[in-house]
Protein backbone atom coordinates (compact mmCIF):
# COMPACT_ATOMS: atom_id res chain seq x y z
CA UNK A 1 0.00 0.00 0.00
CA UNK A 2 1.63 3.41 -1.11
CA UNK A 3 0.18 7.00 -0.19
CA UNK A 4 -0.55 8.99 -3.10
CA UNK A 5 -1.13 12.58 -3.95
CA UNK A 6 -2.61 13.35 -7.11
CA UNK A 7 -3.86 16.56 -8.36
CA UNK A 8 -6.12 17.42 -11.03
CA UNK A 9 -5.69 20.46 -13.09
CA UNK A 10 -8.79 22.51 -14.40
CA UNK A 11 -9.31 20.76 -17.87
CA UNK A 12 -9.40 17.15 -16.06
CA UNK A 13 -12.89 18.73 -13.93
CA UNK A 14 -13.65 20.96 -16.56
CA UNK A 15 -17.67 19.50 -16.43
CA UNK A 16 -19.65 17.24 -14.23
CA UNK A 17 -18.62 14.10 -16.66
CA UNK A 18 -14.96 14.73 -16.21
CA UNK A 19 -15.50 15.23 -12.56
CA UNK A 20 -17.17 11.51 -12.59
CA UNK A 21 -14.46 10.67 -14.46
CA UNK A 22 -11.62 11.43 -12.25
CA UNK A 23 -13.94 10.10 -8.97
CA UNK A 24 -13.54 6.31 -10.79
CA UNK A 25 -10.17 7.09 -11.76
CA UNK A 26 -9.33 7.97 -8.03
CA UNK A 27 -11.52 4.81 -6.91
CA UNK A 28 -9.67 2.17 -8.88
CA UNK A 29 -6.34 3.72 -7.37
CA UNK A 30 -7.93 3.26 -3.66
CA UNK A 31 -9.19 -0.21 -4.61
CA UNK A 32 -5.63 -1.38 -5.03
CA UNK A 33 -5.11 -0.85 -1.54
CA UNK A 34 -3.58 2.76 -1.66
CA UNK A 35 -4.17 5.84 0.23
CA UNK A 36 -5.27 9.15 -1.31
CA UNK A 37 -5.11 12.52 -0.97
CA UNK A 38 -6.76 14.09 -4.50
CA UNK A 39 -6.07 18.04 -4.79
CA UNK A 40 -8.02 20.00 -7.52
CA UNK A 41 -8.12 23.27 -9.44
CA UNK A 42 -11.06 25.60 -10.38
CA UNK A 43 -13.32 23.79 -13.14
CA UNK A 44 -11.95 24.85 -16.43
CA UNK A 45 -12.18 29.19 -17.21
CA UNK A 46 -13.34 29.36 -13.72
CA UNK A 47 -10.96 31.76 -12.31
CA UNK A 48 -10.36 33.15 -15.12
CA UNK A 49 -14.77 34.11 -15.20
CA UNK A 50 -14.02 35.09 -11.27
CA UNK A 51 -11.09 37.79 -12.26
CA UNK A 52 -13.04 39.42 -14.92
CA UNK A 53 -16.48 39.48 -12.67
CA UNK A 54 -14.31 41.70 -10.03
CA UNK A 55 -12.76 44.06 -12.59
CA UNK A 56 -16.22 44.36 -13.84
CA UNK A 57 -16.65 46.11 -10.09
CA UNK A 58 -13.25 47.32 -9.22
CA UNK A 59 -10.56 48.35 -11.77
CA UNK A 60 -7.43 47.36 -9.96
CA UNK A 61 -9.42 44.80 -7.35
CA UNK A 62 -8.07 44.91 -3.59
CA UNK A 63 -6.19 41.93 -3.46
CA UNK A 64 -7.35 40.70 -0.21
CA UNK A 65 -11.07 40.87 -1.19
CA UNK A 66 -9.87 38.75 -4.37
CA UNK A 67 -8.23 36.17 -2.89
CA UNK A 68 -11.73 35.58 -1.06
CA UNK A 69 -13.35 35.24 -4.44
CA UNK A 70 -11.14 33.38 -6.47
CA UNK A 71 -10.71 30.91 -3.65
CA UNK A 72 -14.26 29.35 -4.14
CA UNK A 73 -13.85 27.84 -7.39
CA UNK A 74 -11.63 25.23 -5.70
CA UNK A 75 -14.26 24.98 -3.10
CA UNK A 76 -16.84 24.63 -5.84
CA UNK A 77 -14.72 21.81 -7.15
CA UNK A 78 -14.29 19.64 -3.65
CA UNK A 79 -17.67 19.09 -2.85
CA UNK A 80 -18.43 18.01 -6.49
CA UNK A 81 -15.68 15.49 -6.60
CA UNK A 82 -16.32 14.43 -2.87
CA UNK A 83 -20.08 13.52 -3.70
CA UNK A 84 -18.99 12.34 -7.10
CA UNK A 85 -16.77 9.51 -4.93
CA UNK A 86 -19.55 9.24 -2.24
CA UNK A 87 -21.96 8.21 -5.10
CA UNK A 88 -19.59 5.52 -6.01
CA UNK A 89 -19.93 4.06 -2.67
CA UNK A 90 -16.48 5.78 -0.81
CA UNK A 91 -15.91 7.42 2.11
CA UNK A 92 -14.68 10.95 0.88
CA UNK A 93 -13.84 14.68 2.59
CA UNK A 94 -13.11 17.75 1.05
CA UNK A 95 -11.08 20.72 2.71
CA UNK A 96 -10.37 23.86 1.97
CA UNK A 97 -6.55 25.44 2.24
CA UNK A 98 -8.19 26.84 5.53
CA UNK A 99 -9.36 23.93 6.69
CA UNK A 100 -6.14 21.58 6.15
CA UNK A 101 -4.49 24.08 7.39
CA UNK A 102 -1.81 25.44 4.84
CA UNK A 103 -0.34 27.94 6.79
CA UNK A 104 1.18 30.97 4.14
CA UNK A 105 2.67 34.09 4.61
CA UNK A 106 0.79 37.07 3.89
CA UNK A 107 1.38 38.16 0.41
CA UNK A 108 -2.05 38.02 -1.45
CA UNK A 109 -2.49 36.58 -4.83
CA UNK A 110 1.16 35.44 -4.48
CA UNK A 111 1.27 33.78 -0.89
CA UNK A 112 4.19 31.32 0.00
CA UNK A 113 3.31 28.19 1.94
CA UNK A 114 5.13 28.46 5.51
CA UNK A 115 3.66 24.98 7.33
CA UNK A 116 0.48 22.75 6.85
CA UNK A 117 -0.84 21.03 9.77
CA UNK A 118 -1.32 17.50 7.91
CA UNK A 119 -3.27 15.84 11.21
CA UNK A 120 -6.67 15.86 10.10
CA UNK A 121 -5.58 14.18 7.09
CA UNK A 122 -3.66 11.65 8.59
CA UNK A 123 -6.58 10.57 10.86
CA UNK A 124 -9.23 10.67 8.06
CA UNK A 125 -6.64 8.33 5.80
CA UNK A 126 -6.26 6.07 8.84
CA UNK A 127 -10.17 5.67 9.00
CA UNK A 128 -10.08 4.71 5.23
CA UNK A 129 -11.21 8.08 3.77
CA UNK A 130 -10.10 9.79 0.15
CA UNK A 131 -9.11 13.07 1.28
CA UNK A 132 -9.91 15.82 -1.15
CA UNK A 133 -7.83 19.16 -1.36
CA UNK A 134 -8.73 22.45 -2.63
CA UNK A 135 -5.47 23.53 -4.75
CA UNK A 136 -3.69 26.91 -5.26
CA UNK A 137 -4.96 28.49 -1.50
CA UNK A 138 -4.23 28.66 2.24
CA UNK A 139 -4.32 31.04 4.82
CA UNK A 140 -2.46 33.31 6.73
CA UNK A 141 -1.39 33.86 10.49
CA UNK A 142 -4.48 36.21 10.74
CA UNK A 143 -6.75 33.79 9.38
CA UNK A 144 -7.46 35.54 5.87
CA UNK A 145 -7.69 33.42 2.98
CA UNK A 146 -4.74 33.51 0.42
CA UNK A 147 -3.59 32.43 -2.68
CA UNK A 148 -0.66 31.18 -4.26
CA UNK A 149 -0.39 32.51 -7.45
CA UNK A 150 0.55 30.59 -10.59
CA UNK A 151 0.70 26.87 -10.76
CA UNK A 152 -0.39 26.92 -7.16
CA UNK A 153 -2.44 23.96 -7.32
CA UNK A 154 0.83 22.22 -8.20
CA UNK A 155 2.81 23.93 -5.55
CA UNK A 156 -0.42 22.45 -2.97
CA UNK A 157 -0.09 18.95 -4.49
CA UNK A 158 3.50 18.98 -3.64
CA UNK A 159 3.37 20.89 -0.07
CA UNK A 160 1.31 18.15 0.80
CA UNK A 161 2.90 15.03 -0.80
CA UNK A 162 6.24 16.94 1.14
CA UNK A 163 4.34 17.03 4.53
CA UNK A 164 2.98 13.79 4.08
CA UNK A 165 6.07 11.72 3.33
CA UNK A 166 3.90 10.54 0.29
CA UNK A 167 5.42 7.78 -2.36
CA UNK A 168 4.50 9.90 -5.07
CA UNK A 169 2.91 12.75 -6.62
CA UNK A 170 1.25 12.81 -9.56
CA UNK A 171 0.13 15.40 -11.41
CA UNK A 172 -2.84 14.72 -14.04
CA UNK A 173 -3.12 17.40 -16.82
CA UNK A 174 -3.96 17.27 -20.68
CA UNK A 175 -0.63 15.43 -21.37
CA UNK A 176 0.46 12.19 -21.05
CA UNK A 177 4.00 13.00 -20.01
CA UNK A 178 6.95 15.32 -20.71
CA UNK A 179 8.15 15.53 -24.07
CA UNK A 180 11.85 15.81 -25.63
CA UNK A 181 9.83 19.24 -27.39
CA UNK A 182 6.34 20.39 -28.25
CA UNK A 183 4.81 17.77 -30.58
CA UNK A 184 3.40 20.34 -32.18
CA UNK A 185 6.08 21.37 -33.53
CA UNK A 186 7.91 18.07 -33.90
CA UNK A 187 5.64 15.21 -34.32
CA UNK A 188 8.55 12.86 -33.65
CA UNK A 189 9.10 14.14 -30.03
CA UNK A 190 9.46 11.36 -27.32
CA UNK A 191 7.81 11.33 -24.66
CA UNK A 192 10.32 10.77 -21.59
CA UNK A 193 10.20 7.70 -18.80
CA UNK A 194 12.03 9.96 -16.52
CA UNK A 195 13.68 13.09 -16.33
CA UNK A 196 15.98 14.42 -13.59
CA UNK A 197 14.71 17.54 -11.37
CA UNK A 198 17.51 19.36 -12.83
CA UNK A 199 16.47 19.25 -16.45
CA UNK A 200 12.86 19.83 -15.79
CA UNK A 201 13.91 22.50 -13.74
CA UNK A 202 15.91 24.48 -16.83
CA UNK A 203 13.24 22.96 -19.27
CA UNK A 204 10.20 24.65 -17.36
CA UNK A 205 12.02 27.87 -16.96
CA UNK A 206 12.75 28.06 -20.47
CA UNK A 207 9.74 27.77 -21.60
CA UNK A 208 8.19 23.78 -21.71
CA UNK A 209 4.61 24.32 -19.95
CA UNK A 210 3.60 20.67 -18.73
CA UNK A 211 4.80 21.90 -15.00
CA UNK A 212 4.93 25.43 -13.28
CA UNK A 213 8.58 26.01 -12.13
CA UNK A 214 7.59 26.57 -8.70
CA UNK A 215 6.38 22.87 -7.99
CA UNK A 216 9.56 21.67 -9.78
CA UNK A 217 11.74 23.45 -7.01
CA UNK A 218 9.28 22.44 -4.64
CA UNK A 219 9.65 18.90 -5.24
CA UNK A 220 13.67 19.10 -5.62
CA UNK A 221 14.03 20.89 -2.63
CA UNK A 222 11.56 17.95 -0.10
CA UNK A 223 13.06 15.00 -2.06
CA UNK A 224 9.25 14.62 -3.38
CA UNK A 225 8.91 11.81 -6.49
CA UNK A 226 6.69 13.64 -9.75
CA UNK A 227 5.22 12.04 -11.97
CA UNK A 228 3.32 14.19 -15.07
CA UNK A 229 0.61 11.57 -15.94
CA UNK A 230 -2.62 12.25 -18.54
CA UNK A 231 -6.18 12.71 -17.00
CA UNK A 232 -7.38 11.07 -20.27
CA UNK A 233 -5.49 8.07 -20.80
CA UNK A 234 -6.08 5.18 -18.35
CA UNK A 235 -3.20 3.31 -19.30
CA UNK A 236 -0.29 5.68 -19.23
CA UNK A 237 2.86 5.47 -17.25
CA UNK A 238 3.80 9.48 -17.70
CA UNK A 239 6.98 10.55 -16.82
CA UNK A 240 8.77 9.97 -13.22
CA UNK A 241 10.22 13.25 -12.53
CA UNK A 242 13.60 12.17 -10.08
CA UNK A 243 17.05 12.12 -9.07
CA UNK A 244 20.25 11.43 -11.20
CA UNK A 245 21.37 9.21 -8.36
CA UNK A 246 18.51 7.19 -8.28
CA UNK A 247 20.40 5.45 -11.22
CA UNK A 248 17.16 4.89 -12.98
CA UNK A 249 17.66 7.82 -15.72
CA UNK A 250 17.83 6.88 -19.51
CA UNK A 251 21.69 7.11 -20.77
CA UNK A 252 20.67 10.22 -23.13
CA UNK A 253 23.55 13.24 -23.27
CA UNK A 254 20.65 15.38 -23.79
CA UNK A 255 17.24 15.29 -22.84
CA UNK A 256 15.16 17.61 -24.59
CA UNK A 257 14.73 21.23 -26.36
CA UNK A 258 13.29 23.77 -25.25
CA UNK A 259 11.92 27.00 -26.43
CA UNK A 260 10.35 30.63 -25.59
CA UNK A 261 9.41 33.25 -27.32
CA UNK A 262 7.96 35.27 -25.00
CA UNK A 263 11.06 37.73 -24.66
CA UNK A 264 12.80 40.70 -26.16
CA UNK A 265 15.94 41.87 -26.42
CA UNK A 266 17.26 45.68 -25.49
CA UNK A 267 21.18 47.22 -25.51
CA UNK A 268 22.27 50.03 -25.09
CA UNK A 269 25.42 50.93 -27.62
CA UNK A 270 28.22 53.06 -26.86
CA UNK A 271 28.46 52.47 -22.95
CA UNK A 272 31.49 53.56 -21.11
CA UNK A 273 33.82 50.38 -20.08
CA UNK A 274 33.67 51.65 -16.09
CA UNK A 275 33.33 49.62 -12.68
CA UNK A 276 29.30 49.79 -12.16
CA UNK A 277 28.08 50.10 -15.53
CA UNK A 278 26.24 46.79 -15.27
CA UNK A 279 24.45 48.15 -11.72
CA UNK A 280 23.73 51.33 -13.18
CA UNK A 281 22.04 50.30 -16.10
CA UNK A 282 20.24 47.00 -14.37
CA UNK A 283 19.45 48.49 -11.28
CA UNK A 284 16.49 50.69 -12.36
CA UNK A 285 15.27 47.73 -14.20
CA UNK A 286 15.22 45.32 -11.15
CA UNK A 287 13.45 48.30 -9.12
CA UNK A 288 10.63 48.39 -11.02
CA UNK A 289 10.45 44.46 -10.91
CA UNK A 290 11.40 43.42 -14.57
CA UNK A 291 13.11 39.74 -14.30
CA UNK A 292 16.33 40.15 -16.72
CA UNK A 293 16.96 36.71 -18.36
CA UNK A 294 20.23 36.65 -20.58
CA UNK A 295 22.92 38.99 -20.20
CA UNK A 296 25.69 39.99 -22.57
CA UNK A 297 28.24 42.89 -22.75
CA UNK A 298 30.59 43.31 -25.52
CA UNK A 299 34.71 43.96 -25.29
CA UNK A 300 34.66 47.44 -25.00
CA UNK A 301 36.80 49.71 -27.58
CA UNK A 302 38.34 53.19 -26.92
CA UNK A 303 36.65 52.78 -23.74
CA UNK A 304 33.20 52.05 -24.91
CA UNK A 305 30.76 48.76 -24.81
CA UNK A 306 27.92 47.61 -25.57
CA UNK A 307 25.40 45.66 -23.25
CA UNK A 308 22.72 43.39 -24.06
CA UNK A 309 19.91 41.71 -21.96
CA UNK A 310 16.48 39.86 -22.64
CA UNK A 311 13.24 40.60 -20.52
CA UNK A 312 9.96 39.25 -20.77
CA UNK A 313 8.03 40.42 -23.93
CA UNK A 314 5.58 42.31 -21.32
CA UNK A 315 7.91 44.14 -19.81
CA UNK A 316 10.08 45.58 -23.22
CA UNK A 317 8.31 48.83 -23.75
CA UNK A 318 8.22 49.62 -19.80
CA UNK A 319 11.77 49.06 -19.68
CA UNK A 320 12.92 50.65 -22.69
CA UNK A 321 11.21 53.72 -20.92
CA UNK A 322 13.11 52.98 -18.11
CA UNK A 323 16.20 53.19 -19.59
CA UNK A 324 15.98 56.17 -21.45
CA UNK A 325 16.83 58.31 -18.97
CA UNK A 326 19.42 55.58 -17.22
CA UNK A 327 21.15 55.84 -20.91
CA UNK A 328 21.36 59.75 -21.06
CA UNK A 329 22.72 59.86 -17.13
CA UNK A 330 25.45 57.61 -18.26
CA UNK A 331 26.65 59.52 -21.37
CA UNK A 332 25.39 56.17 -23.93
CA UNK A 333 25.41 56.17 -27.50
CA UNK A 334 21.65 54.93 -27.51
CA UNK A 335 19.04 52.41 -26.70
CA UNK A 336 17.31 50.13 -29.06
CA UNK A 337 16.04 46.96 -28.90
CA UNK A 338 13.05 44.18 -30.63
CA UNK A 339 10.61 41.99 -29.55
CA UNK A 340 10.47 39.90 -32.30
CA UNK A 341 13.09 37.48 -31.19
CA UNK A 342 13.16 33.82 -29.63
CA UNK A 343 15.08 31.38 -27.28
CA UNK A 344 15.97 28.33 -27.67
CA UNK A 345 17.99 25.80 -25.43
CA UNK A 346 19.36 22.04 -25.59
CA UNK A 347 18.82 20.73 -21.81
CA UNK A 348 20.35 17.94 -20.76
CA UNK A 349 22.35 16.65 -17.60
CA UNK A 350 24.78 14.61 -19.74
CA UNK A 351 26.46 17.37 -20.99
CA UNK A 352 28.39 17.26 -17.95
CA UNK A 353 30.13 14.05 -19.42
CA UNK A 354 29.81 14.82 -22.73
CA UNK A 355 32.11 17.56 -24.80
CA UNK A 356 30.94 19.05 -27.94
CA UNK A 357 27.53 19.32 -27.37
CA UNK A 358 27.70 23.63 -27.63
CA UNK A 359 29.71 23.06 -31.18
CA UNK A 360 27.08 20.13 -31.96
CA UNK A 361 24.25 22.98 -31.95
CA UNK A 362 25.89 26.01 -33.00
CA UNK A 363 26.75 24.26 -36.38
CA UNK A 364 23.67 22.99 -37.12
CA UNK A 365 21.89 26.06 -36.86
CA UNK A 366 24.77 27.53 -38.89
CA UNK A 367 24.18 25.10 -41.40
CA UNK A 368 20.25 26.16 -41.44
CA UNK A 369 21.87 29.68 -41.89
CA UNK A 370 20.19 30.94 -38.57
CA UNK A 371 22.33 33.42 -36.91
CA UNK A 372 22.53 33.37 -33.10
CA UNK A 373 22.29 37.19 -31.11
CA UNK A 374 22.93 35.58 -27.73
CA UNK A 375 24.02 32.94 -25.88
CA UNK A 376 23.91 31.45 -22.41
CA UNK A 377 25.22 28.14 -20.72
CA UNK A 378 25.12 26.47 -17.69
CA UNK A 379 26.37 22.57 -16.64
CA UNK A 380 23.32 21.29 -18.14
CA UNK A 381 22.03 23.62 -20.73
CA UNK A 382 22.79 25.83 -23.60
CA UNK A 383 20.53 28.90 -24.38
CA UNK A 384 20.82 30.85 -27.97
CA UNK A 385 18.44 33.99 -28.65
CA UNK A 386 17.73 33.78 -32.29
CA UNK A 387 14.89 35.66 -34.69
CA UNK A 388 11.53 34.67 -33.88
CA UNK A 389 10.53 33.44 -37.62
CA UNK A 390 13.73 30.57 -37.13
CA UNK A 391 12.53 29.64 -34.15
CA UNK A 392 10.47 26.16 -35.09
CA UNK A 393 12.94 25.77 -37.70
CA UNK A 394 15.80 25.60 -34.40
CA UNK A 395 13.53 23.34 -32.67
CA UNK A 396 13.34 20.87 -35.17
CA UNK A 397 17.09 20.51 -36.59
CA UNK A 398 18.46 20.68 -32.83
CA UNK A 399 16.13 17.77 -32.05
CA UNK A 400 17.36 15.80 -35.22
CA UNK A 401 20.72 16.51 -34.69
CA UNK A 402 21.00 15.20 -31.03
CA UNK A 403 19.30 12.04 -31.89
CA UNK A 404 15.33 13.15 -29.62
CA UNK A 405 13.36 11.61 -32.80
CA UNK A 406 11.14 8.45 -31.66
CA UNK A 407 12.91 4.87 -31.68
CA UNK A 408 12.17 3.48 -34.90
Amino acid sequence: MALIVQKYGGTSVGSSERIKHVARRVARWQREGHQLVVVVSAMSGETNRLLALAREIQAHPDPRELDVMVSTGEQVTIALLSMALMDLGLTARSYTGSQVKILTDNAYTKARIVNIDEENIRRDLSEGYIVVVAGFQGVDAAGNITTLGRGGSDTTGVALAAALDADECQIYTDVDGVYTTDPRIVPEARRLKTITFEEMLEMSSLGSKVLQIRSVEFAGKYRVKLRVLSSFEEESVGTLITFEEDGKMEQATISGIAFNHDEAKITILGVPDRPGIAYQILGPVGDAGVDVDMIVQNVGQDGLTDFSFTVHRSDYVRTLEILKPVAAHIKAREVQGGDKIAKVSVVGVGMRSHAGIASTAFRTLAEEGINIQMISTSEIKISVVIDEKYMELAVRVLHKAFGLEQPA
